[in-house]
């Protein structure tokens, strides 16, 4: 029987207080305006448990690690999306702000966490065939390509599945972006911004571990 870890068992914890704090609101408002982030939370969890694979799969043919590779990929926005969902913080007269705060940071930190612990191992994954140099590019390089994909979500409304279900429509929207970078600044401003935080994020997060190790905090 496969042991559960440390990290999943807190993991585990965390979204029972986070499932909690919404059944709470919905017993107290009569309203489901925040059941949606039941389902943002699910979609954060479908990259960390693709990134769990890439172990496994890297001694199976490069079509199967690439295919798994592009999943992850497609869905890892998902994780960094989250955190856009602080928009939804505001007054609300059936419920103290300072609930939501709670409930949306608490959402928001998950999702992040699960990115993050994601592209760790996605980066594990990388290094085994790709040299350190290359990978510190493509770390980026994914975080700015996510970033974009966030943007897309929050505020084009596009989904991962449109690529399998309005791919022609998706693909217009992107490539107008690019060939009109000048007409959509607002577009790349906000993608830009989303890459220096999310990277900021990540490379201090990374860093952490061996800092307490080394003792130098």
């Amino acid at each position: 029987m496969k042991t559960i870890s440390p990290f999943n068992k807190l993991l585990i914890v965390f979204f029972a207080f986070i499932g909690s704090l919404i059944a709470f609101r919905i017993f107290y408002t009569g309203s489901f305006q925040h059941l949606f982030m039941s389902w943002n939370i699910f979609l954060a969890w479908i990259p960390y448990a693709l990134s769990g694979y890439f172990t496994e799969v890297q001694k199976k043919a490069i079509w199967k690690q690439m295919f798994l590779f592009c999943s992850w990929l497609l869905f890892f926005p998902n994780a960094l999306y989250i955190v856009t969902d602080l928009i939804h913080i505001e007054e609300n007269k059936d419920i103290p702000v300072w609930y939501d705060a709670v409930l949306l940071f608490a959402s928001s930190f998950l999702g992040i966490i699960l990115a993050f612990v994601s592209l760790r191992k996605t980066e594990s994954f990388l290094i085994h065939h790709f040299s350190k140099r290359t990978v510190a590019i493509l770390i980026p390089a994914i975080i700015f390509i996510s970033s974009f994909g966030v943007y897309l979500g929050r505020f084009e409304r596009w989904n991962s599945w449109d690529v399998v279900n309005d791919p022609v429509a998706l693909a217009v929207n992107i490539l107008g972006n690019f060939i009109s970078p000048v007409d959509n600044y607002k577009t790349w401003a906000i993608t830009i911004l989303f890459t220096g935080i999310y990277s900021m994020l990540y490379f201090f997060l990374k860093i952490l571990p061996k800092a307490f190790k080394e003792g130098k905090i």
